[in-house]
């Protein structure tokens, strides 16, 4: 009896292991996946390209974006592309994109993460050259991960009401 009872028991340890063990590697490759989308967002930005661009995002009206810029926030994905289609031309030159201090978490088809963004262009004036906080929530639809909100921010020095635009640490 203690021999069928020890089996047992060591059967049912096995299939919790593995079974943690196969969860585990799920939300790594859901991770790795998110982690690909935020790539591809670097690339459309390095190569100016609008309409690659806007697929790393839900095609919805429910999309709801916090930018840095006014106007306070941007609903749908119409209003964001517009955001974009006007940040992009200002940029008379390539557009340069840096992520660190990434942290993503991704299980099933909901995901969150944040990272540091720091981005740079010329313009016809002053170049653009700022450093945000970013955090996104993703979705995956059809077996595609898409941001689904994004809040974009920088810190504020109470005391003058002006962003940092080049924070640290």
């Amino acid at each position: 009896m203690k021999k069928i009872s020890s089996i047992l028991t060591a059967s049912v340890g096995i299939v919790l292991i593995c079974g943690f063990a196969t969860l585990a590697r799920a939300g790594a490759a859901e991770e790795a996946e998110v982690k690909a989308l935020e790539q591809n967002y670097v690339k459309a930005l390095d190569a100016k390209d609008l309409d690659a661009l806007m697929a790393i995002y839900e095609h919805s009206p429910t999309l709801v974006v916090f930018d840095v810029i006014p106007p306070r926030q941007y609903v749908g994905w119409d209003a964001y592309k517009k955001d974009w289609q006007g940040v992009l031309s200002e940029c008379t030159g390539p557009m340069k994109v840096e992520l660190t201090e990434m942290t993503i978490v991704a299980e099933g088809n909901i995901g969150y993460g944040h990272e540091i963004q720091h981005l740079s262009c010329p313009t016809k004036g002053a170049p653009l050259d700022m450093t945000l906080r970013a955090t996104d929530g993703y979705v995956k639809k059809d077996g595609k991960w898409l941001i689904a909100h994004e809040h974009l921010s920088v810190p504020v020095d109470l005391a003058t009401g002006k962003g940092d635009l080049t924070s640290k640490p």
